[in-house]
């Protein structure tokens, strides 16, 4: 059996005690020279020694590690970036994250917080898959940060994304367009926390823009899926044509999905008769389309930098209760273009007495 070599090998090694071998490894502020201090490092490194993580926590209190618990993110691709950005902090500032992935298991997350205070981690961050309220659980430090939900009460520091502020980013594209009837085809029942900041901010530009919101250009998808969506933007397809949205807003790039479907379904063309912005500019959907699709991005990596930089402490926060809203960017591709002009000016064809369908219309179906 190989045996580990310990900090008198690498004293001997170098020709010094045992003691200016562990000043020199553990940083410590000395009057040796540095010609010294780089044969021990040398020395250290010639035989192999690494300092004990344990041993060195048992002196500074500290392990160096940080605890992640979450519900699903480890096994959904679509919010692992969090997982990337939490990682790549703590790397830098030389922590460990230990990952505890609990599948909304109470009974394995009350295991996974016991078993993450046992290792006394330095820090604990408590993470969801999609933004929601959460009830804080018990065991779990008062100094834990959540990400991508909020707690209870404000109980904690937390970050999640700005979906006021994405949906009226979203519904300023396609008023900067041109457009004027707007749908926004919702989530279903029970809606996420997202369902309602989203459209307060859909309204809040529709008022900006001086447009009357029509309820019937609310929908709710029977699923949040690509299927639900296609029968949404059917609905929304088949009413009069000066009732017709000429553009669609919607919940989830899934359901922009289905709604490029219907759209094609009857003969339209994306954007030439038919304008659609997505939301969370979700991986090997989006930018996959056929035009790829606008849509608004979740900032996963950003929010899971933010909530390891907290953790850590190298982020000052002047209200540790607060909760962080993280921007959630347009990303432009081709979806979005001006309304159609016979869809645009129902007026001026009224007022030509002008009753042959125009070519580009697509008939009712």
């Amino acid at each position: 059996m190989t045996t580990r070599p310990r900090i008198s090998d690498v004293a001997a090694a170098a020709g010094v005690s045992v003691t200016t071998v562990s000043l020199v490894l553990n940083n410590a502020k000395t009057r040796i020279s540095a010609d010294t201090q780089q044969r021990v490092r040398d020395a250290a490194r010639a035989v192999g020694y690494a300092p004990s993580a344990l041993a060195r926590g048992l002196r500074t209190q500290r392990t160096r590690t940080v605890g992640l618990i979450s519900d699903q993110i480890a096994t959904t691709p679509f919010a692992g970036r969090m997982l990337a950005g939490a990682q790549d902090v703590a790397r830098d500032h030389g922590h460990l994250v230990f990952l505890l992935d609990t599948g909304g298991d109470a009974g394995i997350e009350a295991e996974a917080i016991a078993a993450l205070s046992a290792q006394q981690v330095d820090a604990m961050i408590y993470a969801c898959m999609w933004h929601r309220t959460v009830e804080p659980p018990a065991g779990i430090r008062a100094d834990t940060v959540f990400l991508d939900c909020r707690p209870a009460g404000g109980s904690h520091r937390s970050v999640v994304p700005d979906d006021r502020a994405g949906g009226a980013a979203a519904v300023r594209e396609l008023v900067a367009a041109g457009h004027r009837r707007i749908a926004y085809i919702d989530a279903s029942e029970p809606k996420p926390i997202a369902s309602a900041l989203r459209f307060e901010g859909y309204l809040e530009v529709l008022a900006e823009a001086g447009i009357d919101p029509d309820a019937v250009l609310r929908v709710d998808v029977t699923e949040i899926s690509a299927r639900g969506g296609r029968e949404a933007a059917d609905m929304l397809l088949a009413l009069p044509a000066d009732r017709r949205p000429t553009a669609l807003f919607c919940f989830n790039d899934r359901i922009a999905a289905g709604a490029y479907m219907a759209a094609r379904h009857r003969g339209l063309e994306i954007p030439r008769d038919l304008s659609i912005v997505g939301y969370d500019d979700q991986q090997f959907i989006a930018a996959e389309q056929d035009p790829p699709l606008t849509t608004v991005a979740l900032p996963h990596y950003e929010m899971g930098r933010w909530a390891m930089e907290v953790a850590l402490g190298v982020r000052a926060e002047e209200d540790e209760d607060a909760t962080h809203l993280m921007e959630c960017p347009v990303i432009r591709r081709d979806s979005v273009g001006p309304p159609p002009a016979q869809v645009a000016k129902p007026s001026r064809r009224r007022a030509s007495h002008n009753t042959e369908r125009p070519p580009s219309a697509a008939p009712d179906r």
